[in-house]
């Protein structure tokens, strides 16, 4: 059976993270957790940040690992994690709404895709951030499955 890309064990609603760090390092972890990545990605997505921010605008980043680190992918996901407070990610970027990728192979295109289209609308961020269930985020997101 296909593991679904975003189910709702991966989203996390209202977390308070201190940094950039502990927002991606908890982000990696529910990827791991939920079996879509080996442990070692979480770093690879740590040393990607080092590389460039993965600060979207809008309140969103989009952390993911290093090129690299495609061994270390066992399925496509993506975990959508709100930060209502915000966390700031450097340059006064604050992120209220963390989406982790991990895509085998050339998949994490199309979902980075399906997530563009999402993210996009402000609308939709408000939407994301201010969430009252993961229902509301897997309605949001129903394209990526």
């Amino acid at each position: 059976m296909t593991k679904e890309i975003l189910s709702k064990d991966n989203i996390q609603l209202n977390v308070t993270l201190r940094d950039e760090e502990e927002a991606i390092r908890y982000t990696g972890d529910i990827l791991v957790r939920n079996g879509y990545v080996e442990a070692s990605y979480v770093e690879k997505m740590l040393e990607r940040e080092e590389m460039t921010s993965t600060f979207m605008g809008n309140h969103v980043a989009i952390p993911h690992g290093t090129e690299d680190a495609k061994e270390a992918v066992l399925a496509t996901g993506i975990t959508v994690v709100t930060v209502p407070d915000g966390v700031d990610f450097g340059g006064g970027n604050i992120v209220k709404v963390l989406i982790g990728i991990a895509g085998k192979g050339d998949e994490h295109l199309d979902v980075l895709s399906d997530i563009a289209i999402v993210c996009s609308e402000e609308e939709n961020i408000q939407q994301i951030v201010n969430a009252q269930s993961k229902e509301d985020i897997l309605n949001l997101f129903n394209g990526v499955n």
